[in-house]
C-alpha cells in the first residue's frame, strides 16, 4: 500500500498543478448523476478495467421546465484488449444549454499494472475533437447588435486529456482532467477583451461495494469537480442491490440538488438505470427537476 499513496500523491500533485494555470471563469463540462458507471466520460483510465467490453448510453435533461435548458447525450464503449493489460475506449458526447450546443468525440487508451496482490494502476490518455456553435442569430434582442448578426461556429477543437485510475474487486479511486487544453472560443470577425476558452476541470472519485450477504449488496460512491475560481462540485452516492438484480437508492450534490436512483438487471448483460434530481439551489422555484436514463449492455470486441 505504501507504492500505491506515493503514486496517488504524485499523481494528484501533477494534475492538480495542470488544473491551475489560468483564469478559469465557469464549469463548462456536463453534469451527471449516475457517474459510477460513467466513469469512461471523464477519466480515459477507466478503459478495460473491467473484465469485459461494455457499451454505455446516457440520456439527461436538466431542470425540465425551463425554456432552453440543458440538454445531454452521450455514447460511449469500452472494453479491454486480449491480453488485459491495455484497454481502449471511444466516447460521444452532445450537450446543449440554450443557443449554445458542442459536440465530443473522443479516443482512450490505457495501460494496467499489477501494484498489489488486489490492486491494479490504470494510467490513460485521451484524445479527441469537440465541435461548438453558438446560434445567435436564434437570440431575440431589444437593440441591433453587430455580435449578434452571425452565430459562432468552432468545428475543430482538439484536446487532450490523462487519468489514473486504481482499482481491486470492490474499490477503485481515480484522478483526471479529461481536457487539458484551453481552446479558444470567439468568432474571428469580432474583436472583443473577453475571450470565452474551454476551461480545465480536476475529476476525483472513489466507489466501493460492501456485500453484506450472498442476496444484499451496498455501492458507494464520490466525486469531487474542481474548476479554479468556482465552488467545488462535491457528490456523494448509494445503492443498496438485492441479489445484483435491482438496485434503489440516493445522490446529493452538495449546494446543489440531490437524487433518488434505481436500477433494474434486466439481463445478465443488461442495466437499465434511472435517476430523478431534486433542485436545492435557487432554482428551484422554477426548475421541475432533472431526469437521467442510463443503458447499460455488455458487449466484447476482444476475447
Amino acid at each position: 500500500m505504501k507504492k500505491i499513496k506515493i503514486i496517488l500523491f504524485l499523481a494528484s500533485f501533477v494534475l492538480a498543478y495542470l488544473a491551475n494555470p489560468k483564469l478559469i471563469l465557469a464549469q463548462q463540462d456536463p453534469l451527471y448523476t449516475q457517474y459510477m458507471d460513467n466513469l469512461l466520460i471523464i477519466n480515459p483510465a477507466f478503459a478495460g478495467s473491467k473484465d469485459i467490453g461494455n457499451v454505455l448510453l446516457v440520456a439527461r435533461n436538466q431542470w425540465v421546465s425551463l425554456p432552453n435548458s440543458p440538454i445531454t447525450r452521450s455514447f460511449a464503449y469500452q472494453t479491454p484488449t486480449a491480453n488485459k493489460n491495455v484497454g481502449l475506449g471511444f466516447s460521444v458526447m452532445f450537450d446543449k444549454i440554450g443557443p449554445q450546443k458542442q459536440t465530443g468525440v473522443y479516443f482512450d487508451y490505457s495501460y494496467f499494472l499489477r501494484i498489489s496482490e488486489n490492486y491494479k494502476l490504470g494510467m490513460g490518455l485521451k484524445g479527441g475533437v469537440s465541435f461548438y456553435r453558438v446560434s445567435l442569430t436564434d437570440l431575440i434582442t431589444i437593440d441591433p447588435d453587430p455580435i449578434y448578426s452571425q452565430d459562432i461556429y468552432k468545428n475543430f477543437l482538439p484536446n487532450i486529456g490523462v487519468g489514473f485510475f486504481l482499482f481491486s474487486d470492490d474499490t477503485y479511486f481515480g484522478l483526471s482532467v479529461p481536457k487539458l487544453i484551453e481552446n479558444t472560443i470567439t468568432r474571428d470577425d469580432y474583436e472583443t477583451e473577453y475571450l470565452n476558452r474551454q476551461k480545465i476541470h480536476l475529476y476525483t472519485v472513489a466507489g466501493k461495494k460492501f456485500n453484506l450477504s450472498e442476496d444484499f449488496q451496498i455501492k458507494t460512491n464520490a466525486m469531487l469537480r474542481f474548476v479554479k475560481n468556482t465552488p467545488i462540485s462535491f457528490q456523494l452516492s448509494a445503492l443498496a442491490g438485492f441479489q445484483n438484480k435491482f438496485c434503489v437508492g440516493g445522490m446529493v450534490r452538495f449546494g446543489d440538488s440531490f437524487a433518488i436512483m434505481t436500477q433494474f438487471q434486466a439481463t445478465q448483460k443488461m442495466l437499465i438505470g434511472y435517476s430523478y434530481d431534486f433542485t436545492t439551489s435557487e432554482l428551484n422555484t422554477f426548475s421541475s427537476g432533472t431526469h437521467e436514463i442510463m443503458f447499460s449492455y455488455d458487449l466484447n470486441i476482444f476475447k
